[in-house]
């Protein structure tokens, strides 16, 4: 893969990410965190007759976790990963496209997990996922936290658009379409600064066991987390 996103087809970059890196051979504990956190959140309505969309799904993990609350809709670029998740998904709906330009039916419930950073029209995303949902209906969206990441220093993107949010410019995106209802972090970690020995992995293991994991809690809603997660519901 490359670093200018112009030299390779945004499909083959998310097929080779996809198979490469993680998603389809590993969960990592981020993913988890954020998967377990909305799952949760959908528990609350009671419901197993909702209509899912999960915009850029990824191999699919998600879909299959989120089919105890109804008929799911995977999108994403990934057309090669979307081929080999119908094979292990036949229930769900997997649809290979760009997101922002498919002609799509509306849903109770749209997901996107770490997505709006890798897409250059952050609004239009937006406001396509508001279009899409019903009234009342619920977004819940994790998206990498900018200023935990640049503490990390995480190398350039390699083939894909990347731009970092943090939590007032999520809020900011949000607010034209959505009303935050819950908003927090997960995860945190960093190789730099205080952060870096708070959220040491030997440190939150101590400290989680002696307050019952608030320690862990106290930092995630203090937003130190890795990535922000939000449960919004359209106006």
């Amino acid at each position: 893969m490359h670093n200018n996103i112009a030299e390779e087809p945004q499909n083959q970059v998310w097929n080779q990410w996809n198979a490469r890196v993680q998603r389809e051979a590993v969960l990592d504990d981020i993913s988890r965190r954020q998967s377990d956190l909305m799952i949760s959140w959908l528990r609350r309505l009671e419901r197993r007759d909702l209509s899912i969309l999960d915009a850029g799904c990824g191999s699919g993990w998600m879909c299959a976790r989120l089919a105890e609350f109804g008929h799911v809709t995977g999108v994403d670029l990934a057309d090669e990963v979307l081929a080999r998740a119908r094979e292990h998904w036949p229930q769900i709906t997997f649809l290979a496209g760009d997101f922002l330009d498919m002609d799509l039916p509306s849903f109770d419930t749209v997901i996107s997990l770490e997505v709006v950073s890798h897409v250059p029209d952050q609004a239009g995303y937006m406001a396509k996922v508001a279009s899409l949902l019903n009234p009342g209906g619920w977004f819940c969206i994790a998206t990498q936290n900018r200023p935990v990441l640049e503490l990390n220093k995480l190398p350039p993107p390699e083939g894909w658009y990347r731009k970092w949010l943090d939590s007032r410019e999520l809020r900011t995106l949000l607010q034209p379409h959505f009303d935050i209802v819950e908003m927090t972090t997960v995860e945190p970690r960093a190789k730099e600064g205080v952060l870096r020995w708070l959220a040491a992995h030997r440190v939150r293991k101590v400290m989680n066991a002696l307050t019952g994991g608030a320690y862990q809690r106290a930092l995630e809603h203090a937003g130190f987390g890795w990535s922000i997660v939000c449960l919004a519901r359209k106006r």
